[in-house]
């Protein structure tokens, strides 16, 4: 009776881990399936942001891109280490409220995450439609 009582905490527990979101997060792009960017999820408060860690740059773009379509106080600033999730609040297992960024076109979506099957779920909303990305866990 015991053992059983064991190993189901522990897998309530194990459960409940997978759904944390922090961490670093390897974006891919929709279009060509190449990496794009790390970005690193982490809680302040009871709200959880994300900002941009690593990038990767094709030969073409600018080595130190700056989010110059951004209209919000990221106008101008430097795409490396912006904040681009913002006042996301966990919901069960998911997490919204908050919004993203995208510094390519300098849009700000409201938001939805979650995880399935290992992955991070990032959907951008903009009234009824929606766009969702797969990011994979970055190896450290």
């Amino acid at each position: 009776m015991n053992k059983i009582l064991i190993l189901a905490c522990i897998l309530i527990a194990q459960n409940a881990l997978a759904q944390d979101i922090t961490g670093k997060w390897t974006t891919i792009d929709d279009n060509t399936g190449n990496k794009r960017s790390v970005v690193e999820i982490y809680k302040k408060g009871d709200k959880y942001f994300g900002k941009v860690s690593d990038m990767y740059l094709e030969p073409h773009e600018p080595k130190d891109p700056i989010c110059d379509l951004c209209f919000d106080d990221r106008k101008d600033q430097k795409t490396m280490g912006m904040e681009i999730i913002r006042n996301m609040e966990k919901d069960g297992d998911e997490y919204s409220g908050g919004d993203i960024l995208d510094p390519e076109n300098g849009k700000v979506y409201r938001c939805k995450l979650w995880i399935e099957e290992g992955k991070l779920m990032v959907r951008g909303y903009v009234a009824f439609f929606f766009r969702t990305q797969v990011w994979v866990k970055a190896s450290e």
